[in-house]
């Protein structure tokens, strides 16, 4: 082992050869630390500048520690690479160049071929029951993995948003060797990874940051989640770059997936991030850092970001499939054709445009190319946020949803799946967490209180029924039944993703880089048509109708080849069936 100086500054434990560790810690609240090693001594840290506690000690990869604060509270180091246990449990001491990689050579793919697919580890068995599933997910054409937040969270069922040691793969998921071993696997079959990662709060177990570094937080600003994340501070600052480094660098993860970046109100630590990232990933590797954005900050893609999602795409989707106007499906119900028209058009619906509460968001997006915005039918959280996660399936006209996913599938924006959709998977996914006690209790009461506003839920008896999201049936019910794909109805939705997938990889894919928006026009209610430049200077044109009526069109031009039609009909025809769409491609000039 080479001998590996711990960065001044850096966050965690650094093994300096093969029997003797570096272990530090950012405690500017504590009076003294204490560094614990299981089975053997407890070892006073000396104090540094700007509150660092550091020692020396006789340590090897698997040894166990902690940090005792002021000799009264022993904690788990918060940059933890694994624990033994749970949250509250001692930290491992991890090499992180024991794992032997097979595909040292992998440089991920250019953004423009991914195809995502979003899964949930736990769902699946763990990183081992990933693998058994990745020869399948690349024979369908899908080019990405996108896993839901690896960060240890409280006991062993959870969505992972709750995560309080962030540098800590979930230990009932598998061990750092079997997740690198998974990556390694994806990246054998052509697969990129990404992983989710939470830079915007902690979960409300576990976190003792509270108790010794009270400035990593800032009173003067709340989240959703409690006290703000002082980006201000040099030390918090590297502690989530840091993190997000470890997972790009140690791990050889292909992209992050940021969430709810909104939620951090410090402007200028998502460009220092990418600025980091981009400095320190090896040249001419491809990696790629993805937003979940509500304020729809077109300004930070495009240069520093590769892409975000667009709810916006979902949401007047979702509503113009279901006819829902509830919540926050509100903002998309009124107009709904006028937003479509704007999305399949420039990107974001929301541009600067006020929503129903008067309240304006986002920046101008026409200019971006379509590859900067992430498009989905479903994900964990228009899913899972649902009372009893429904699936599309079960709420949507099936020709109209066929019609959608061709959008999803064909359009030059980036498509996102969720695991099961493309074999019309029925099984909900829910809300499910492993949390104990009062907070058990309040996480129960909360997630039903949030549906009281809605008018199906205003009964109280009705609100009861809401699965807990403790109980371990929740969490079994919410695994997608594999053993259903064989039969005939989802043969046909996983025939239809595969022709679609097939379509994309060879007629637009190899185009896609350079493509701009052409803008889009309403051809009637719930329709449109979009067109799209690609980067040959060819022209895509999609026919969309998610009315319940036929609509008029002008033929396509005899230039134009039809890629796909979600309903037979004739190509030439100048009516768009109710609920369908096709897809043309007219070769440049």
């Amino acid at each position: 082992m080479q001998n590996r100086p711990a960065r001044n500054g850096q966050h965690g434990p650094v093994l300096l050869d093969d029997s003797r560790a570096r272990f530090r810690l950012w405690a500017p609240d504590a009076q003294s630390v204490s560094l614990v090693i299981v089975g053997g001594d407890t070892l006073p840290m000396q104090a540094n500048e700007d509150g660092w506690y550091s020692v020396e000690a006789e340590a090897s990869a698997g040894t166990q520690y902690g940090f005792l604060i002021d000799d009264e509270l022993q904690v788990p180091d918060p940059a933890s690479r694994a624990q033994s246990a749970d949250i509250h449990d001692p930290s491992i001491l991890v090499d992180p160049d024991a794992y032997q990689w097979r595909n040292p050579q992998w440089q991920g793919r250019p953004w423009h071929e991914t195809v995502l697919y979003e899964l949930h580890v736990g769902t699946y068995g763990g990183y081992a029951g990933i693998e058994r599933r990745l020869q399948a997910l690349a024979d369908l054409g899908v080019t990405a993995i996108e896993l839901m937040p690896l960060a240890e969270f409280p006991g062993d069922r959870n969505w992972g948003y709750d995560g309080v040691l962030l540098y800590a793969p979930e230990a009932s998921y598998g061990t750092p060797e079997q997740l690198k071993h998974l990556i390694d696997t994806a990246h054998g079959l052509g697969l990129m990874v990404f992983i989710d990662v939470v830079y915007n709060h902690f979960g409300p177990d576990g976190n003792y940051l509270h108790r010794y570094a009270k400035h990593f937080f800032r009173h003067d600003q709340q989240t959703p989640w409690g006290d703000g994340i002082d980006f201000r501070r040099r030390e918090v600052r590297d502690f989530f770059i840091d993190n997000a480094l470890m997972w790009l660098m140690e791990y050889r993860f292909d992209g992050l997936r940021m969430d709810a970046v909104h939620a951090i109100p410090d402007r200028t630590f998502l460009p220092e991030l990418a600025e980091r990232v981009r400095a320190e990933v090896e040249p001419g590797r491809h990696v790629h850092l993805v937003l979940e954005n509500e304020d729809n900050r077109a300004s930070l893609l495009g240069k520093d970001f590769t892409a975000q999602w667009n709810d916006d795409g979902h949401n007047v989707l979702h509503t113009l499939l279901t006819d829902e106007s509830q919540g926050y499906y509100a903002d998309y119900h009124r107009d709904a054709t006028d937003k479509l028209i704007r999305f399949l058009g420039e990107g974001f619906v929301y541009q600067g445009h006020e929503n129903r509460r008067g309240e304006s968001r986002g920046e101008p997006s026409g200019h971006l190319s379509p590859t900067s915005f992430v498009l989905f039918l479903q994900n964990h959280d228009q899913t899972g946020n649902r009372a009893f996660g429904d699936r599309l399936i079960g709420l949507a006209d099936p020709d109209a949803l066929k019609a959608a996913t061709t959008v999803l599938l064909l359009s030059p924006m980036i498509p996102l799946l969720f695991m099961g959709e493309e074999w019309g998977a029925r099984e909900p996914f829910l809300f499910f967490t492993s949390h104990h006690g009062e907070l058990a209790d309040a996480v129960r009461e909360g997630r039903r209180g949030e549906f009281a506003e809605f008018s199906e839920f205003a009964d109280e008896q009705t609100r009861e029924r809401i699965p807990d999201p403790n109980a371990v049936e929740t969490f079994e019910s919410s695994k997608p039944d594999f053993s259903k794909m064989a039969n005939p109805e989802h043969r046909e939705w996983l025939e239809l993703y595969r022709q679609l997938l097939n379509i994309r990889h060879s007629e637009i894919v190899p185009r896609l880089e350079g493509s701009k928006f052409l803008g889009a026009q309403a051809l009637g209610e719930a329709a449109a048509l979009a067109r799209w430049r690609l980067g040959d200077g060819s022209e895509l044109r999609l026919e969309l109708n998610l009315s319940e009526v036929d609509v008029q069109l002008s033929p396509a031009s005899t230039n134009a080849r039809l890629l796909h039609a979600s309903r037979t009909t004739d190509s030439e025809a100048s009516t768009l069936p109710a609920r369908s769409a096709k897809m043309y491609l007219e070769a440049a000039q």
